[in-house]
């Protein structure tokens, strides 16, 4: 059994500690990033998208109610071949409209399933985030006490090596 730890390199737990104290800068700003993705996607949701299509579907209601308007008035007139364009129109108007109602539909179902579908991950970010400010504070503390144990351990002089038994006492008694 060897008397002497061979310490070759504190500087390397040095480096480590640097690297590491790095990381958890990083990982405390991406942590942040994706906080404040979530955040955003959820107001765009619940407000900007929802209000988008509000709008967009009382234009096309009111498109739609020229447009069949415009065809009533022209079934009206003794001019029967006109009344072809102004169907188109109305038919054009109707899918716009069904459009803008099934894009309203998907952001109420995003805007009621948003939460569920993202609390298990936020959840998970959460713990992590628990686990860079509770454990790896501790860590980096850590590392500093035995970087500081292994530079007083290396100052330390060896000690002197004792004389190896002589034959000459009889052998062992």
């Amino acid at each position: 059994m060897a008397t002497q730890a061979k310490v070759t390199s504190i500087d390397t737990l040095e480096s480590f500690r640097a690297s590491l104290i790095l990381f958890l800068s990083k990982a405390h700003c991406s942590l942040d990033e994706v906080s404040d993705e979530v955040r955003r996607t959820r107001n765009w949701i619940q407000n900007d998208r929802r209000v988008h299509w509000e709008g967009e579907v009382r234009r096309r209601k009111r498109v739609l109610d020229q447009a069949e308007q415009e065809l009533f008035s022209a079934r009206m007139s003794v001019l029967r071949k006109t009344t072809t364009l102004q169907q188109a129109v109305v038919r054009k108007a109707k899918a716009a409209l069904e459009e803008a109602e099934g894009k309203l539909r998907n952001v109420k179902n995003w805007n009621r399933s948003f939460d569920s579908s993202t609390e298990p991950l936020v959840k998970g970010m959460e713990g992590f985030r628990h686990f860079l400010d509770q454990t790896m504070p501790k860590a980096i503390a850590y590392l500093v006490r035995a970087q500081k144990t292994l530079e007083s351990y290396a100052a330390t002089p060896a000690p002197a090596a004792a004389p190896p038994p002589s034959s000459e006492n009889g052998g062992g008694e």
